[in-house]
């Protein structure tokens, strides 16, 4: 017979990690104002918190606004509340509405076709492991989107793939205001 045991898992202090992650929580808290608990959690590992932040500030090809809708449908697909919850916050920053962060997170966005597009073809490819729906597809290029930006997407989803995990498997504090469930 078995027992079975819930594991907690705790967020590191400044103190408790390397030198290089401190540095790190530095620079966040001087942009940020606060090192938000997912990235502490990254730094439990020596370069993962780098690494992660590299993925998160790199060039791309699409707009702020447009990540947002990445991050947002796949957060809600995925079923991540960390994350809705962070970037609930993030939208808002970026212009969008309450209203309209609801419905981006159900994978639509219809106060904008352009991003319609894209909300449903990262809805479509979240849901569907990478194989999106040729209308959903078709869509995202007849709306202006070209294949530099399909990319960009797809990375943009594999970032938020790796937070959303974390954030599953640990269900550490959420430290932003929790977002609405739908």
């Amino acid at each position: 017979m078995s027992t079975t045991t819930t594991r907690v898992f705790t967020i590191p202090t400044k103190a408790e990690v390397s030198e290089t992650n401190q540095s790190l929580f530095d620079n966040l808290q001087k942009g940020l104002g606060f090192v938000p608990n997912l990235y502490a959690y990254f730094a439990k590992s020596e370069t993962a918190l780098g690494d992660y932040l590299a993925l998160q500030n790199r060039k791309s090809s699409l707009r702020a606004k447009e990540r947002e809708v990445i991050n947002l449908v796949t957060s809600q697909i995925n079923g991540c509340r960390y994350c809705q919850s962070a970037h609930t916050v993030i939208g808002k920053m970026n212009g969008f509405t309450d209203e309209q962060i609801l419905e981006i997170r159900k994978g639509t966005a219809p106060f904008d076709s352009k991003l319609d597009a894209l909300a449903k073809f990262t809805a479509s490819v979240v849901a569907n492991r990478g194989k999106a729906t040729e209308e959903s597809k078709n869509n995202f290029f007849a709306a202006g989107y070209n294949e530099a930006n399909l990319v960009d997407v797809i990375i943009v989803v594999g970032d938020k793939i790796i937070s959303n995990y974390i954030h599953n498997l640990t269900e550490f504090e959420i430290d932003f205001p929790i977002a609405d469930a739908i």
